[in-house]
């Protein structure tokens, strides 16, 4: 239960005091007189601007904008100018401050970013459209100018994050969900690993806390185990270190939680099974061109004293990962008989590995920086200047395309030449066209793949020759948008698109003309609205290039414009659903007794729920609601995948709901079994179901190979206490070894 905060103004001014010189000691021994100054100007001008503000827990708002810029200089090591910024970002959004006199009294640098932290309130929003899409678009807009807005916004959330026990639920599972559908990918992509595994584990401590708690309770009983392994693994290891005069620090770190509970589902094995729950780490520290030598006399001590697993062994010295990280890994075999991973790295290679492109800046000013990881830097922050440069991409489509380039996964083609160059894992032939030159992919027809002639959607694996073929014949066409996956080939597709409908713009107003003479009917403003509005044509230039082409033909104006009386009839409908309540209306009506919560039942007309069929929850499950039209709402589990996607774009329209405890109505749901065959297993299945607990079994498959059988069984049930107690009593059959719940349509 969380503590209740009681406001003491006194004890307040103490604790600000002392939070100004606990910051205040972080900042570095070069910073200037100047920006001292500006740093205790910034620091005084966020507690007057907030003074009267104060979070939901109670607190004094200053206080989180403090927190922030103590995890800017602490934790992702950034410098004066940051920590300013920092203090500051909410200033121009939550007070009377301008960004003009933040430019005035900080300067452009400190205004820039603070502009770029900015949230975005003073748009009209569409019901298409994301608020939150659209500030997600303007962060990275100012990050590829400056990637510390992007650095100072993830600290910003980190601290959200932190304390979010003070937040109603569904606000937790807005944010929570934001948090691990961008933020976690975005740090992952930046090389922040200590940053993204704490979001993600509290995002899921929100979204799943029943599976969260779970694992976190096994990792604190087992951990004197783990201790007393690691303690015995890398003594011996530690003694031939000594030997050899090489000094390297050993420490230990466990995997998170979430990624635990993410191997544990991907590979479908228990907590115990999982041999990689911690790996020990040797850093050393040594000159950049000494760095692989002694990595690998490590790794030869290691290998000297136990057995490894050649199949795990991972060399990322030549071969960076996509966001910088250099280690090279080996798993060996303890004497308790537990694989263990070993991760060997230098202090600046485990830097990055922590603290990813905020490390980069402070070893670039050192001239320590790896020619190929300054590239990789400048190489993500390239791909986002690509996507920011199309003019007709809405912010939600935008995120995608982000979400999408923030993959990690590469791989490494070669040119007929020999030349490597590096593409997304899941690129095609015509990707690889389009980074060769925006001719040679605008031409391509097709490529020979290691001397095998392929098609341009032909996906290149690692290690491919690839030389692509054209024809000037060839042209750019809107169905390669679904071929390519990256941003760069999509746009250099769209611009190509773009500039051919333009042409066609012209020759596509004179057609329209000359079919409305035909059919007698003015050529207007309205009247070409109404072919737009019933083609759902959004883009003019495809618009009118559809008319030229005749993918908009005479007759299908024709018939567009024939019931006149029809269209009237649908346009008076229109205005009369207009006048009807709303779905906040019909819900504020609803909810006058308890309107904390709407309840799912089936007592309104006016308001529909459905379940949704990508989780299919029970009565029991946690729930939340998305409104999807002014009549209807959705309902998913709040662990939903598909669920933490839209709460992450669209957090406006979710609605709290709880089941209505009386209702007695059937639920499709799923189950999953798995165990070994013998004689009469399905008939106990389907007594204890049908017999024992008068259950209505929709769908029953059974199907064995080589003793093991697997099964799937769709049925109604009440809620899940029911569901549980199904899964207890099948769990007593004989030979019957995991039950998992499914989706009725997996």
């Amino acid at each position: 239960m969380m503590n209740t905060y009681i406001p003491n103004e006194r004890l307040e001014k103490v604790t600000i005091l002392k939070k100004y010189r606990v910051l205040r000691s972080s900042l570095k021994d070069t910073t200037s007189e100047e920006s001292k100054k500006l740093f205790r100007k910034a620091f005084s001008l966020a507690v007057d601007a907030h003074k009267d503000m104060r979070r939901k827990s109670g607190e004094p708002y200053v206080y989180h904008p403090i927190a922030v810029a103590e995890i800017v200089a602490k934790e992702i090591k950034l410098g004066t100018t940051s920590m300013i910024a920092a203090l500051l970002h909410d200033v121009v959004e939550d007070t009377d401050y301008t960004i003009e006199d933040i430019r005035d009294m900080f300067g452009e640098e400190v205004a820039n970013i603070v502009y770029g932290l900015t949230k975005i309130d003073d748009i009209v929003m569409d019901e298409n459209q994301s608020i939150q899409a659209e500030n997600f678009r303007k962060i990275l807009l100012y990050t590829v100018d400056d990637i510390r807005v992007i650095l100072i916004k993830l600290a910003d959330r980190l601290h959200n994050m932190r304390t979010l026990s003070s937040m109603i639920p569904e606000k937790q599972w807005k944010i929570s969900s934001e948090t691990q559908y961008f933020f976690v990918p975005i740090a992952h992509r930046l090389g922040l690993y200590s940053i993204k595994s704490e979001l993600e584990d509290l995002a899921m401590k929100y979204n799943d806390p029943i599976t969260y708690a779970n694992i976190s309770h096994r990792l604190k009983s087992s951990y004197s185990l783990r201790q007393n392994l690691i303690e015995d693994f890398t003594k011996p290891i530690i003694e031939k270190l000594e030997q050899a005069g090489i000094e390297a620090e050993m420490t230990s770190r466990e995997k998170s939680i979430y990624s635990i509970y993410q191997k544990m589902k991907r590979k479908n094995i228990d907590f115990d099974d999982i041999y990689d729950i911690f790996a020990v780490r040797f850093v050393f520290d040594s000159p950049p061109e000494l760095e692989k030598d002694i990595c690998w006399r490590i790794h030869t001590i290691i290998t000297s004293l136990y057995k490894t697993n050649e199949s795990r062994e991972r060399n990322y010295l030549t071969n960076p990962k996509a966001n910088g990280y250099q280690s090279l890994h080996v798993t060996a075999m303890s004497n308790a008989g537990k694989w263990i991973e070993v991760q060997i790295r230098s202090k600046r290679m485990d830097e990055i590995a922590e603290r990813g492109f905020a490390a980069h800046y402070r070893y670039k000013e050192e001239n320590r920086t790896p020619v190929e990881y300054e590239n990789r830097v400048e190489d993500w922050l390239e791909r986002v200047r690509e996507m920011l440069k199309s003019e007709d991409t809405n912010a939600l489509e935008f995120l995608n395309e982000v979400k999408m380039n923030l993959d990690l996964k590469e791989v490494v083609i070669f040119t007929p030449k020999g030349d490597r160059k590096l593409l997304p894992k899941g690129s095609t032939v015509l990707d690889f066209a389009y980074t060769l030159h925006t001719t040679i992919g605008d031409q391509c027809i097709g490529a020979k793949v290691n001397y095998n002639i392929v098609s341009i959607e032909h996906v290149l694996q690692s290690g491919d020759q690839v030389e692509v073929i054209t024809s000037k014949k060839q042209f750019p066409k809107t169905e390669w948008l679904s071929i390519v996956k990256t941003a760069h080939a999509r746009e250099n597709i769209k611009d190509a698109i773009r500039s051919e409908q333009k042409k066609q713009v012209s020759a596509g107003k004179e057609q329209l003309k000359q079919i409305f003479s035909e059919l007698d009917i003015p050529y207007s403003k309205d009247n070409i609205g109404r072919i737009q509005a019933d083609t759902r044509i959004a883009s003019v230039a495809e618009f009118w290039s559809h008319i030229a082409q005749g993918v908009i033909s005479f007759d299908r104006i024709k018939s567009i414009f024939k019931g006149k009386g029809e269209y009237r009839d649908v346009q008076k409908k229109i205005a009369e659903g207009l006048k009807e309540k709303s779905l906040d209306k019909l819900i504020y009506e609803q909810l006058e007794e308890k309107p904390e919560v709407f309840f799912l039942d089936e007592t309104s007309d006016s308001i529909r729920h459905i379940i949704a069929s990508c989780c299919s929850p029970l009565p029991g499950d946690q729930v939340v609601g998305f409104q999807i039209s002014n009549e209807l709402i959705e309902v998913h589990m709040t662990n939903c995948p598909k669920a933490t996607e839209q709460m992450s774009k669209f957090g406006n329209r979710i609605i709290k709901a709880k089941w209505y405890n009386d209702q007695d109505i059937g639920f499709l749901s799923g189950l999953s079994l798995t165990g070994f065959d013998r004689m009469g297993i399905i008939k106990e299945i389907v007594d204890i179901v049908t017999q024992q607990l008068d259950l209505n079994i929709r769908t029953i498959e059974m199907s064995s190979k080589n003793g093991i059988f697997t099964g799937k069984l769709i049925l109604y049930i009440k809620n899940v206490k029911a569901l549980n107690e199904l899964i207890e009593k099948l769990l007593t059959i004989e030979q019957i070894e995991q039950i998992e719940r499914i989706a009725p349509g997996v």
